[in-house]
């Protein structure tokens, strides 16, 4: 499991909204606009700038895999990983039978 969260999701949610807002009005980097935010909201600003980057990921406006493909991948390694355990252990018991057959 994953550590507990220490932000709320909504003031996580604004500070993002914030973020975003003064990178397109202001035209200042989103390091820039990090440092203030997060320096009003009493965020990391590195923390909020990984929200900020993540966000423009989600939305389309940078280069990059989405929360919900991230997801996706996690999921389906975790899943693949599974199915490799199966299969060995199925490897293992087709060779028990096998051997007990021979003995025959």
């Amino acid at each position: 499991m994953g550590a507990a969260r220490k932000y709320p999701d909504e003031l996580r949610e604004r500070a993002i909204r914030l973020v975003l807002d003064q990178v397109k009005e202001q035209d200042t980097s989103v390091t820039a606009a990090c440092r203030k935010v997060g320096a009003e909201l009493g965020i990391n600003a590195d923390t909020l700038r990984g929200w900020a980057k993540q966000a423009q990921i989600d939305r389309g406006m940078r280069a990059g895999t989405t929360s919900a493909d991230t997801a996706r991948i996690r999921a389906l390694e975790k899943e693949n990983a599974e199915l490799r355990r199966v299969n060995a252990i199925l490897r293992t018991a087709s060779a028990f039978f096998a051997a007990e057959l021979d003995h025959r």
